[in-house]
């Protein structure tokens, strides 16, 4: 029998809302038990650090960034809030876990210089809460001819299996960034889509006092420019033929300006949903897609990918598994599979050359 790790998963994504937290038990294949789950919200001054962080170092030399005092300052101030919240669900779990899967926060991610660049301190955070962390998850696959992202093709497929899903399926990840796993038996296939919430949040947050469309209630009130939506399409590096990889500085807001804020909220949705639509759509096979991230709660997002497919479109929730932390869980999962050495990119998931193993484990 394999050993059965228990490992904590922390994931920050590019919305910049807080920590999502999840402690799993596996064995970095097939076994799979998720034990808690726990969301750490960062306060507004935290929000406003990181968008500063991303918007004056995004683009810029990899060096150039590293040694700049912004990045070395934002760095500890995100890694000793991971330690805190990691601390607080360690309190409460009071069971023996191994090891950290710790992502980081993004701040520049660009496929085509080999760049990706996260916030946190590793060695910090090993010191602070006294575990083996791992971390830098997609230098490796870059190195190796990938783009670095998806990373979470790998635990759909651990997903599909423990919900015991045979026929092809799609799983579809709406968070700042869209992105899908095609799952057939042991076949995978995965690329980013394109912008999930990450235009939407920017469009919501710089014209109203909210910061972000809930429910898609603003959505649902405006009028959809296809125009807008065509262009962009026809513009978008295309996601059948290879794999893509984007970052949200690759989009911008700047073409919807002189559209009211339920006019562009309901442009900057239709987009997003078309995409995955579009996408759903050209694996005609597929009878169930399984939705996580923020984005599924977005009623409008999903009422349109209904009208627009003929799927049946399933919650994650609906089967008792937390749309909420799927990706905090895949990097629970992914810690343990970089300490066995396994693989956690592969030539169908991220283009990578070959399959790669992935974190730099701190111990």
């Amino acid at each position: 029998m394999n050993t059965i790790y228990t490992a904590l998963g922390m994931m920050s994504g590019t919305s910049f809302d807080g920590i999502d937290l999840s402690i799993i038990e596996t064995d970095g294949k097939d076994y799979l038990r998720f034990k808690k789950n726990f969301y750490y919200p960062y306060d507004p001054k935290i929000k406003k650090l990181l968008h500063n962080c991303k918007k004056k170092l995004s683009n810029k030399d990899s060096k150039a960034i590293l040694k700049s005092s912004l990045f070395k300052e934002s760095s500890r101030v995100i890694t000793m809030l991971h330690a805190k919240a990691a601390h607080s669900i360690l309190r409460t779990y009071k069971k023996k876990v191994h090891l950290v899967g710790f992502h980081g926060v993004t701040i520049d991610h660009n496929p085509s210089k080999k760049k990706t660049i996260q916030l946190g301190d590793p060695l910090l955070l090993k010191q602070m809460i006294n575990l083996p962390i791992v971390f830098n998850f997609r230098l490796n696959d870059l190195k190796n001819g990938g783009q670095g992202a998806p990373l979470i093709p790998v635990y759909h497929r651990a997903l599909a299996k423990k919900i015991k899903e045979k026929k092809p399926t799609l799983f579809i990840n709406i968070g700042g960034i869209s992105n899908f796993t095609y799952i057939n038996k042991n076949k995978m296939f995965a690329s980013d889509i394109g912008p999930g919430n990450c235009l939407l949040d920017e469009w919501i947050n710089s014209n109203t006092s909210m910061p972000y469309d809930k429910n898609g209630k603003m959505s649902s009130k405006g009028i959809v420019d296809f125009n807008f939506i065509n262009n962009f399409i026809d513009r978008l590096e295309h996601f059948e033929k290879k794999n893509v990889s984007y970052d949200t500085s690759d989009f911008s807001i700047s073409e919807l300006r002189g559209l009211s804020v339920e006019d562009g909220a309901a442009t900057l949705s239709y987009l997003t949903a078309q995409l995955i639509a579009d996408l759903i759509n050209s694996y005609p096979k597929v009878n169930n897609v399984y939705f996580g991230g923020g984005g599924r709660k977005n009623s409008f997002f999903m009422k349109v990918i209904k009208k627009l497919t003929k799927t049946n479109i399933v919650n994650l929730d609906k089967i008792d598994i937390s749309g909420d932390f799927v990706e905090s869980q895949a990097f629970a999962y992914l810690a343990v599979r970089s300490l066995l050495k396994l693989p956690i990119t592969f030539k169908d998931t991220t283009g990578s050359k070959k399959p790669v193993s992935g974190g730099v484990i701190y111990r």
